[in-house]
């Protein structure tokens, strides 16, 4: 990587909070922690029971309802972090959102709600924040391997790590709402439904079962409101202390299935918030328990949210997880570094002449040197049409750290970085972050032209200036008549970057 950016890094001082929300597909949750000596010290946590999982439909949509539920909890939560600066705060949405047809259509109002972006997440960035929040909570033993579960309202999470790396990471469509919904519709509980609920969940899990057990765990833990409210059943029960067990699901379930119906459910220190979702959240346990072979599983308090506090402590630093990633994916691919430092570096020089008129952001500059590094990894597939290449892998990979509205942003960029700009290029991009998108493709795509021979040497007295959507480039005349493949470049570049609704004027002096 090139560019480390030290004025996006949070850099909490003594004092400082430090927030962290969690959209998840049954409860939100805010945990704010204060940095106290280098060490993050939790301060105030909230919670609200939303059932988002529960309004999704099969054509996804929410259903309005539910809708008005999760703004009103988000205007809340707004109230509460409204003097945190943006920085010092992170927001993710799981399951429910990334399954919404149109997730704009939420996340706009939602976003206004809160007063903050939402980063939409994928089910295995999910697991990784889920393993860090449970590995700091949980310092874990030298040379140990782990495996956690986190079962939520529309998803599971598995995840086998050693000390604070996650090794193995899966994200399956089963969780205690979608789960309940789905098997035991009407609220009818037997014991076929059951036995068939059971078969089609475990055939599920089949896809990485043999790796993970292969691979072998010396501990293992469960995270989440679903393992809570098992393990008080256990203690409540007198089958265990707190953890859960094999023997302890089965006589759990036995007595859930005593019931007639979800309503009638009596297990004790059940709460009524969570009774109407407590089946499909022993099913997923049982099915996990049965075909991973668990034998006794801790409960652990940590849980995303607990994770997403942590990283937000290296994100703009030198351990940002999106840089670690890019530099993953330039060894993957074989990316040429020395190439990629040099439009890196110029695309960087470019951007700190127009920043301010254009109102971009340190994030964009960061997002900018991102995409100047991998904009060529699409070569390792093919040379022609390798701008594409590269924007499909980057769209459509799981890429530790970044969002999907990330990932969406460096794939844009890296698609319109060279040649005609199509329509459909910016259309998975959020309204908030399109403009800033067309710019700094543009800037990447001038990065790259004046290194298309390959070389360091850039034209003396290289300036650009920004006005609205005019972009003005001056170069040495001079210098240019003696670089005849950039001059017939730049010639039919106004053209081509009318495609990002920008006017490029090329001023020779």
């Amino acid at each position: 990587m090139t560019s480390r950016l030290p004025d996006t890094a949070i850099t909490p001082r003594d004092g400082d909070l430090l927030a962290a929300v969690d959209l998840g597909s049954n409860s939100f949750h805010i945990v704010v922690a204060q940095c106290v000596l280098g060490q993050l010290r939790v301060v105030d946590r909230l919670r609200e029971t939303v059932r988002m999982a529960e309004g999704l439909n099969a054509l996804g949509g929410l259903a309005p309802a539910v809708r008005e539920r999760a703004l009103a909890s988000l205007s809340r939560f707004g109230q509460r972090i409204a003097n945190i600066p943006p920085r010092h705060v992170r927001v993710v949405a799981t399951n429910t959102v990334r399954q919404l047809r149109s997730p704009d259509s939420f996340l706009v109002p939602a976003e206004a709600a809160l007063g903050h972006t939402i980063d939409v997440i994928s089910g295995r960035e999910e697991a990784r924040l889920v393993y860090l929040g449970v590995a700091h909570e949980q310092p874990p033993q030298e040379g140990q391997k782990r495996l956690v579960i986190d079962i939520g309202g529309g998803s599971t999470e598995c995840i086998i790590g050693r000390g604070f790396e996650p090794l193995e990471r899966e994200s399956l469509q089963v969780g205690c709402i979608a789960s309940t919904r789905r098997f035991f519709d009407g609220g009818k509980l037997s014991r076929k439904r059951w036995n068939s609920a059971l078969t089609e969940i475990s055939a599920q899990m089949q896809q990485f079962a043999a790796t993970y057990r292969q691979l072998g765990w010396d501990e293992a833990i469960g995270t989440s409101g679903t393992h809570k409210a098992i393990g008080n059943i256990c203690v409540a029960m007198k089958l265990t202390k707190g953890s859960i067990t094999a023997e302890a699901i089965a006589q759990i379930r036995d007595r859930l299935l005593q019931a007639e119906s979800i309503g009638s459910i009596d297990l004790p220190s059940l709460s009524d918030d969570r009774r109407p979702i407590i089946a499909g959240g022993v099913l997923v346990l049982e099915a996990l328990f049965a075909t991973l072979g668990i034998d006794r599983l801790q409960v652990s308090k940590a849980a995303l949210r607990e994770g997403v506090l942590y990283d937000l402590l290296g994100r703009g630093g030198a351990d940002d997880p999106r840089d670690v990633s890019v530099s993953a994916l330039m060894h993957r691919y074989g990316v040429d570094p020395a190439q990629a430092q040099r439009v890196s570096h110029t695309a960087l020089l470019l951007f700190d002449q127009v920043a301010s008129a254009w109102q971009l952001t340190s994030d964009d500059r960061a997002m900018l040197s991102r995409a100047a590094c991998v904009h060529e990894i699409g070569l390792a597939i093919a040379h022609s049409g390798y701008h594409t290449h590269g924007a499909y892998v980057l769209a459509n990979s799981d890429i530790v750290g970044f969002s999907q509205q990330g990932q969406r942003f460096l794939a844009a960029l890296v698609r319109t970085h060279r040649r005609s700009i199509p329509k459909s290029a910016f259309e998975a991009i959020p309204d908030r972050l399109l403009a800033n998108a067309r710019r700094s493709a543009a800037l990447l795509r001038l990065a790259v032209l004046l290194h298309r021979a390959r070389g360091d040497e850039l034209p003396p007295m290289l300036q650009l200036k920004a006005k609205d959507d005019l972009l003005t480039l001056r170069i040495d005349k001079r210098w240019l008549q003696g670089h005849p493949l950039l001059r017939a470049d730049l010639e039919s570049e106004p053209d081509d970057m009318l495609g990002l609704g920008i006017q490029l004027r090329i001023s020779t002096g």
